[in-house]
């Protein structure tokens, strides 16, 4: 079930996750803005934590903590992401 303390993890990894993808592909600090790193750390926290479940890695992704995986997990969805979004952008370009 879907407690108020998942959200708030959620929330939080989405932040550390989101923030850190920013900076790499920004190359600044601020990354994105604050609500568009929230943003984009929640899909990626998805999307990673769906990625690596059906990979099979890092086992226990559902528990509430944040942890060094959590943030590992919502980095790599977040990448994907903005791959995907630049992607559909590019294509859309053309």
């Amino acid at each position: 079930m879907f407690t108020l303390a998942h959200a708030a993890t959620w929330l939080v990894v989405g932040l550390i996750g989101g923030s850190l993808a920013g900076m790499l592909v920004k190359g600044r600090k601020a990354g994105f803005g604050l609500l568009a790193n929230v943003g984009l750390g929640c899909a990626g926290a998805v999307i990673g934590g769906a990625l690596f479940a059906m990979l099979g890695l890092f086992p226990g992704l559902e528990t509430i903590i944040i942890s060094l995986r959590d943030v590992v997990a919502a980095l790599v969805g977040s990448l994907v992401v903005l791959a995907a979004l630049w992607l559909w952008s590019a294509r859309r370009a053309s």
